[in-house]
């Protein structure tokens, strides 16, 4: 699906169109293409908070628009294309023409395509130095090189990951130990270097390990949930390096040589008996390491950053970003999902349909098609446990949520004191009140089809014969006493009849004695 808002978002930081396509997964075309409505619109960011991803494509696209003539060639794809046995530009060429004609465009003559795809071919190939600008970029990645502790109990040596980032602008840097390369420790080194810096970077640039990059495809990579809501909390983006391009990040991956030399080697007579020791003789020796002066030019790496680096960061949000993990469900006919043998509600109108679960250590929270449809504190304790919102019922069911004891007992004595004996003996007979609520509505069904007046005879019945009445017994003896009657009427109708012959006890007894 295509990401209105944040595409909106991130053009009103200055980030190009080619980039927020690489951070979003989408297609250049696609951002291009809402960037262009979105500016015929007038529609800028921010955006109402009331306005959904829905109602925001209503209003870029209102009607669906006529296929937008080609007229320039797709010179990546012809580039692919042409790696392909038995290809030639001729042909493309022939191709690139059809779709022009279709599209009622004058398309280039041969001689003039191939200049032009001769150009493009030639620009791709050359290497450029690239001119940093400040605060636009943090590079991020583990280093190659662990840090070591020592285990208290028999001395053996435990390895532990280095997170390594650095700002190439000025090259200040920044160097912690994790306890692992799981997804909670990435996170939290980021947030970590993100407050010692003072500020955050418009975009990271990650390699393609698995920790940050879900699927890495030929051209885009999916960036992994996690990862890219907490990029979007601190408003910056994540762009992956490409693969097999370490010029891509080329400052992280010189600091990290650099690092293993002044930062780890330096500690390697030392003994650090818990991760807390480590990180602490790893700040004092970033802090030198961040302090020495550049060899060929002026200043150091914390003076460059200081002084025209620091302020061009993005600011900090008042609180740090909370960790949470995503999971897919689907909605069970009962309106709940399960996340961690717990159950949470959502309203009715998504049973079946498959929905995305953010869970953080407080709160449970539900999407639909990127939206907000449910949210929930989080359960602890005893598995199993549900927490419904009664507006996610149906009316049926809200009406059903809303009894409790004393309305039932109070629709009970309205009978009669026997049907409040048996409500009250109905609701003893649980440990947990709650589950006696189907059963007392199952008897206020059954007045509403014998009436109040039966309903009071029958349980003063089924209380003679047993001081805890069950549904079943009431039942059986309404039953009963409707055969009874049915009975007794036939006979009336027998005995009423003007030409009916009827005979008493004593005519068969007699009969029986002659």
């Amino acid at each position: 699906m295509t990401y209105y808002k944040e595409i909106l978002r991130l053009s009103a930081q200055g980030i190009s169109v080619r980039n927020i396509a690489l951070s979003l997964s989408q297609s250049r075309n696609t951002v291009a293409k809402v960037l262009k409505a979105a500016a015929k619109q007038d529609l800028r960011w921010p955006t109402s908070d009331s306005i959904s991803e829905a109602d925001l494509e209503k209003l870029l696209f209102p009607v669906a628009d006529d296929v937008q003539a080609q007229r320039m060639p797709d010179f990546e794809w012809i580039h692919a294309e042409l790696a392909k046995s038995g290809v030639t530009l001729m042909l493309l060429w022939y191709e690139y023409c059809e779709v022009c004609r279709s599209n009622q465009v004058i398309p280039y003559q041969y001689n003039h395509f191939c200049r032009l795809y001769k150009k493009y071919a030639h620009q791709t190939k050359a290497t450029m130095r690239i001119q940093h600008k400040p605060g636009e970029k943090l590079e991020v990645d583990w280093a190659g090189q662990a840090a070591c502790l020592t285990n208290s109990l028999d001395g053996s040596l435990i390895k532990l990951p280095v997170f390594v980032a650095v700002l190439p602008y000025s090259g200040y840097a920044y160097v912690e130990v994790m306890p692992n390369m799981k997804m909670q420790s990435w996170i939290q080194a980021h947030i970590n270097c993100f407050d010692f810096m003072g500020g955050v970077a418009k975009i990271l640039v990650p390699d393609n390990l698995k920790t940050g990059v879900d699927r890495v495809y030929r051209n885009e990579s999916v960036i992994n949930k996690t990862y890219n809501e907490m990029a979007s909390y601190y408003g910056t983006i994540v762009l992956p390096a490409r693969i097999r391009h370490p010029k891509d990040k080329a400052s992280v991956e010189g600091t990290v040589g650099i690092i293993s030399t002044s930062i780890l080697a330096a500690l390697r007579n030392r003994q650090f008996f818990s991760i807390q020791d480590l990180n602490s003789a790893i700040r004092e020796k970033l802090a030198e390491f961040n302090a020495n002066p550049f060899q060929v030019k002026e200043g150091s790496r914390q003076s460059v950053f200081l002084s025209e680096e620091q302020e061009l960061l993005l600011p900090l949000p008042i609180e740090a970003f909370e960790l949470s993990t995503w999971v897919t469900a689907t909605v069970a006919y009962n309106y709940h999902v399960r996340v961690d043998k717990r159950y949470y509600s959502v309203p009715y109108e998504y049973i079946h349909q498959k929905v995305d679960i953010r869970v953080s250590s407080r709160i449970v929270e539900i999407f639909f098609q990127s939206e907000r449809i449910a949210s929930h504190r989080k359960l602890e304790g005893k598995q199993g446990s549900y927490q419904t919102n009664y507006k996610h019922m149906p009316k049926a069911h809200q009406e059903y949520h809303n009894w409790d004891a004393d309305k039932f007992v109070e629709w009970g004595q309205g009978i009669g004191p026997n049907t409040e004996k048996v409500i009250k003996s109905i609701l003893a007979s649980h440990s947990v009140e709650q589950q006696s609520y189907r059963t007392c509505m199952a008897i206020l069904n059954i007045e509403k089809k014998h009436g109040s007046e039966l309903l009071e005879d029958a349980c003063q019945k089924a209380l003679i014969y047993t001081p805890y009445p069950s549904v079943r017994i009431i039942k059986t003896i309404l039953a009963s006493n409707e055969t009874r009657v049915s009975n007794t009427q036939s006979k009336e109708s027998i005995v009423s009849s003007e030409y009916a012959i009827t005979r008493d006890t004593g005519y068969y007894g007699r009969e029986r004695n002659e």
